[in-house]
């Protein structure tokens, strides 16, 4: 596979990587990739001191693994704050500067200053105070995008109470999942948002999850779509315009970040202020190289990690970063690369799904728009197939932009993998291990694989944005992660690293194909779908089979135009067969309108396996669409 991007001498120049390479004498990116696993305290202690975070009291050492590895505390006896380090210092040094731009599915927007974030964030501080909400205490954020979302997440630091991000697009028994695993007090939210030209009653639904959470005493309702009576002016303008922002414990927990699991019950990823914040500000500062100015812009939800991360990222580096209510699609197919011209976003992060989703639109929504002011595009949540990735880098890039994939996770609480801006890149890499993660690649025998053999991604050193266990079941979190080989983390992910050096991920190893003794990641066989003009997207399981142990079914989405049928199906077939061999011709090839995704539009392939064998999906709350799963069952029967 042949190099697609090379950076130029002014992009390596520029880079913020270049500056704390040269700061300790490093000549190169592996030889900084080399010495930030060889030597992980002085790597993290290099990073906080690069980017200027600020500890009110100095720790006394960068870590402790004293008790495990997996239980690793960091930036010990140090005492800090992330929303000091976010939002506080500056409001104080660049008060003018653009905090948070807010486009609402509307078109109506809003600029944020610093200084203004800072008292609507104060406020709300005090508010939350006056109803109960103290140290340690859970609050929920269940809310569409926007600067009072920052704000919540902000005052839940400043008060030492622990924030719930939560999905906004859930139903209320999975808010309610949420709230009483925490044990919330409050909950805020919204009356409503909008989405896809209709209004979503988010009020009704946190009021009956309300019902179902005992533990909750207060709902605090921003009026977004107004005029319906709301306590939230009234509270907010009663309060004193300061609150003294609190340091806590480097190791003082900041949010829970939910995940679904195969079970029912959501496992719940304990993060803390110290850790978090410097892993999430080196991985913005170093890989998509944000600095003050930018406007860093990643389609997503608070609900998900990448929420948190471009918030958490952009704000530690005094940057500006967008939001937008409603679907990245929608009132357009162009309404991504409009927000870009118009708000001269100078990152942008997306996930493949969403690119597949917008190509059948045509490429002359993306080239009609003006999109000079990018410098990264990003891409998270899933592998990439070739087609889609090469739309994207020539399109919306202009074949003059990298494309840094990164991979990793809500309990990750970043990236195992990323390439740098400074790196050359091979379509659909993450070119290697993200800086300071002991990232490596082992075969059943807990070994170190061959190059171009596809295994299991493991980490074998701590990290300072790791999960500090599942809340309320460290038993979970040890068997989860840490019980197939002694201080090791599993991720879950197959991977393998090709002869040149560069990384590749072939999605979930409990998605993998198993058939015959012999393994394939599923975005492989997608991969070779996509090739095809007849298809849209596809998503490749495996389903139980006396003979083989699996057979390979595929769920196929067609493109515009092309029948369903059995010619297709047999087109289908034989080029997944003329791709892996006859041990890999699929079984059955479904044809159907639409997966089920998340928001995120990441597919959900376990949930397409469940539709085609009639086992039990497990926890589907993060689902957009749970009637593409009736549509599958239908198709299939």
């Amino acid at each position: 596979m042949a190099i697609v991007w090379r950076p130029s001498h002014e992009v390596v120049e520029a880079a913020n990587v270049t500056r704390l390479m040269r700061a300790h004498g490093i000549s190169s990116a592996e030889e900084l990739r080399r010495r930030a696993v060889e030597d992980i305290a002085w790597f993290w202690d290099a990073v906080v001191r690069d980017l200027g975070i600020e500890f009110s009291t100095p720790y006394e050492r960068v870590l402790d693994s004293s008790d495990g590895i997996p239980w690793t505390r960091w930036f010990v006896g140090g005492r800090l704050n992330l929303a000091h380090n976010c939002l506080d210092r500056w409001a104080e040094r660049t008060p003018d500067a653009i905090a948070v731009v807010w486009e609402g599915e509307d078109g109506d927007v809003r600029r944020v200053s610093y200084k203004e974030l800072r008292l609507l964030t104060d406020r709300l501080a005090n508010a939350l105070r006056s109803l109960g909400v103290g140290e340690r205490d859970a609050v929920g954020i269940y809310m569409p995008m926007a600067p009072e979302t920052v704000a919540a997440f902000y005052a839940c630091a400043k008060l030492g109470a622990i924030s719930l991000p939560i999905f906004s697009g859930f139903g209320a028994p999975a808010v309610a999942a949420r709230l009483n695993d925490a044990g919330a007090k409050v909950l805020i939210t919204a009356d409503g948002s909008l989405r896809r030209g209709r209004q979503v009653d988010m009020r009704s639904i946190a009021e009956e999850a309300k019902a179902l959470a005992p533990t909750l005493k207060h709902l605090l309702v921003w009026p977004r779509l107004g005029p319906r009576e709301s306590d939230w002016d009234e509270l907010l303008s009663s309060q004193p315009d300061v609150f003294e922002t609190r340091a806590f414990d480097s190791e003082h927990p900041l949010f829970i970040g939910y995940t679904s699991g195969t079970t029912g019950r959501p496992k719940g990823a304990v993060h803390v202020h110290g850790g978090f914040l410097v892993k999430i500000a080196e991985e913005v500062a170093y890989q998509v190289d944000v600095k003050p100015g930018d406007a860093l812009f990643w389609v997503t939800d608070l609900g998900w990690i990448m929420g948190p991360w471009e918030i958490v990222g952009a704000h530690a580096l005094g940057a500006t970063v967008l939001l937008s209510e409603g679907a990245p699609d929608h009132p357009g197919p162009d309404r991504v690369w409009d927000l870009v011209e118009r708000h001269r976003v100078t990152q942008l992060g997306v996930s493949p799904t969403l690119i597949r989703a917008l190509i059948p639109h045509g490429a002359e929504h993306v080239t009609r728009h003006d999109l000079s002011s990018l410098r990264i595009l990003a891409s998270t949540g899933e592998p990439w197939n070739p087609n889609p990735y090469e739309w994207l880098f020539r399109n919306a890039g202009g074949g003059r932009l990298p494309i840094i994939n990164l991979s990793g996770g809500t309990e990750v609480g970043a990236c195992f993998l990323s390439p740098l801006p400074i790196d050359e890149l091979k379509p659909c890499t993450l070119r290697g291990p993200a800086l300071g993660m002991d990232v490596q690649i082992w075969g059943p025998g807990g070994n170190p694989v061959a190059p171009g053999e596809v295994g299991e991604l493991v980490c074998t050193q701590p990290w300072p944005a790791m999960s500090r266990g599942i809340w309320g079941d460290p038993d979970r979190y040890l068997e989860t992660y840490w019980s197939r080989w002694r201080d090791v983390w599993v991720h879950g992910d197959w991977a393998s690293v090709d002869k040149d050096g560069f990384w590749f991920l072939y999605g979930r190893s409990d998605d993998t194909l198993s058939i015959a003794g012999k393994r394939l990641g599923p975005a492989e066989v997608e991969s070779v779908l996509a090739s095809s003009p007849l298809v849209k997207e596809s998503a490749a399981v495996g389903v139980p089979d006396d003979v083989k142990g699996e057979s390979l079914q595929c769920v196929v989405v067609l493109a515009p135009g092309a029948a369903a049928g059995d010619a297709t199906a047999a087109a289908l077939s034989e080029l997944v067969t003329e791709a892996f061999g006859k041990a890999f011709r699929p079984a059955r090839i479904v044809f159907a309108s639409d997966l089920p995704r998340t928001r995120s539009a990441k597919i959900v392939r376990r949930a397409v396996r469940a539709s085609l064998t009639g086992e039990d999906p497990g926890d589907l709350s993060s689902l957009e669409n749970p009637q593409a799963l009736d549509a599958i069952r239908e198709a299939a029967s």
